[in-house]
């Protein structure tokens, strides 16, 4: 067999090279390896508090025997008024990630220079990577903080997309207004720019919008957001691109499938809309748990970076594996960081209030260690 599958049909050679994604170890899995049942999920940023209760209401009415609108129109419409922006400009994914995908292939040919930052979300390396393109890196500064000089002189060598997740994903800090206004004029006719917003509801009012930002320019822009965080709605898989013309949606939509997004998450994710109040309610709760659990973290000595997401990067000062094992000993999933130069950080959610105690407690003792 193992002659076999060495031998059988070539493989896309973009493809089979590729990055595996790092997407963590989910509950059933962590209860099977720790033993435990009593499992705090704080790896994959999740709501703690669910979503809103007008979601499932609305799912009730669902018919699963019948395909969903493959346009979003209703979605779209509605995603539409909210942002002031054509409808025929915004494109509903199967989470941002398949809009990530879809302008990779949209726009990529082979050897195409893709840009983006470290750490960083992998997909955005990853569907670069599957498109054929090379990927250069910006590091953040050693501050954990967006280093704007060295972004600004990557951009002067034109890359074909510059992947940038404001507020970054997996740091956590968002661009304030000068860093934005300094980027977004070092951006070139030659780059389109992929501003990726997914952590956008959490940040606090001093930062800026981007999708308003870029608005305002005659650049060539992707603005990034989903309903999988904030909404709570990550089992759904709702994302969806905002575009600088009909011409990058229109090809983004031919990039993807038809039928992407499925009817029950075309109609949790109106109902979330029209309860954004509940949002906004989580959300605030959220960034005090953030700025409490930021605190506690530093007064415990280990350094965290700032955050205007909801959760935190922190250096534990051991290989981020051994100390995913602590941390699942305790019934806790945190997400060790992989990329070199990160081995020792991991990434953990603010969740609800017990889990975060949890969690606070468990780090205390591995800072005795």
């Amino acid at each position: 067999m193992t002659k076999l599958l060495q031998e059988g049909i070539p493989l896309n050679p973009h493809v089979a090279g590729l990055p595996p994604y790092n997407a963590g170890m989910n509950i059933a899995a962590a209860q099977k390896h720790s033993g435990r049942q009593d499992i705090a999920a704080l790896a994959s940023n999740e709501n703690p508090d669910g979503c809103s209760p007008k979601v499932a209401a609305a799912l009730a009415g669902l018919n699963p025997a019948r395909y969903c609108d493959p346009a979003c129109t209703a979605l779209r419409t509605a995603l539409s008024h909210k942002l002031d922006i054509p409808t025929d400009r915004i494109v509903v994914g199967n989470g941002s990630e398949e809009m990530i995908a879809a302008v990779c292939r949209a726009i990529l040919r082979p050897d195409a220079t893709v840009a983006t930052l470290c750490p960083g979300f992998g997909l955005h390396e990853i569907e670069a990577l599957a498109n054929g393109a090379r990927v250069e890196k910006v590091a953040m500064r050693a501050d954990l903080n967006f280093d704007i000089p060295a972004i600004v002189a990557m951009l002067t060598r034109k890359p074909a997309i510059f992947f940038l997740s404001s507020p970054s994903n997996p740091v956590g800090p968002a661009l304030d207004r000068d860093g934005l206004e300094r980027i977004l004029s070092a951006v070139t006719p030659q780059t389109l720019l992929v501003l990726d917003e997914a952590y956008f509801e959490f940040t606090d009012d001093e930062i800026p919008d981007g999708l308003a930002a870029l608005a305002q320019t005659d650049l060539s822009w992707v603005v990034l957001r989903t309903f999988s965080k904030a909404y709570g709605l990550a089992g759904l898989r709702v994302g969806y691109a905002v575009t600088s013309d009909l011409r990058l949606a229109r090809a983004m939509t031919a990039a993807k499938t038809p039928f992407n997004v499925n009817a029950a998450a075309q109609i949790a994710a109106l109902a979330a809309l029209e309860d954004e109040a509940w949002m906004r309610t989580s959300v605030a709760a959220l960034k005090q748990e953030r700025q409490r659990v930021s605190r506690i973290v530093a007064a415990i000595g280990f350094r965290v970076a700032g955050s205007q997401t909801n959760f935190l990067f922190i250096d534990v000062g051991w290989d981020s594996r051994a100390a995913l094992d602590h941390f699942l000993s305790k019934g806790i999933i945190i997400k060790p960081w992989k990329e070199a130069g990160y081995e020792t950080f991991i990434r953990v959610t603010i969740g609800s209030r017990s889990e975060n105690d949890r969690f606070i407690e468990a780090l205390t003792a591995l800072a005795k260690e």
